[in-house]
């Protein structure tokens, strides 16, 4: 049975009873209904404040970035990133400032405001500690797998990466 995460038409728990049995929940075995839609609310957050966090990093140093170039820096489409720089002028952010000397009058600076100073360094603090977490996640889970390896194997896989 197929249900977006965003649909509330069916109620997670009779599906999962109807379907897999008690023991089976929390398994992987519901599909998309695996996690709540609180947990993938916060995936979407996380995901729109990695995207603005970069945006606005950008921005501080190279105000006369174009949508374009900073779509392709951040890595998501021309469109995303006229939506969130809209988003982030809407919320006092960033504002455009002209660039005088250009001869293109119509090319504009993207240029940070206090508001987005200040979210900015908001951002950055959540973002370091989302990706340490992630780190240690990761770190354990290279050492789990990795134990299943010789100490030869290991240090091939090792030595490789760092070629790459």
């Amino acid at each position: 049975m197929y249900r977006s995460t965003l649909s509330n038409h069916v109620d997670y728990a009779s599906h999962c009873e109807t379907i897999h049995p008690e023991e089976a929940r929390g398994q992987s075995l519901c599909g998309s209904l695996r996690e709540s839609p609180e947990t993938m609310t916060t995936q979407r957050d996380k995901l729109r404040e990695d995207v603005q966090f970069r945006i606005l990093r950008l921005l501080k140093d190279n105000p006369d970035l174009t949508q374009r170039q900073l779509a392709k820096a951040v890595g998501v489409s021309n469109g995303g990133i006229h939506y969130v720089l809209n988003a982030l002028l809407e919320k006092g952010m960033v504002k455009l400032g002209n660039f005088t000397a250009a001869e293109d009058k119509r090319r504009y600076a993207y240029v940070l405001t206090q508001r987005g100073i200040s979210a900015k360094a908001d951002l950055t603090k959540r973002f370091l500690v989302r990706k340490m977490a992630e780190y240690e996640v990761i770190k354990a889970e290279i050492e789990e797998v990795g134990s299943d390896l010789s100490e030869a194997e290991l240090a091939e896989l090792k030595a490789k990466g760092v070629e790459q």
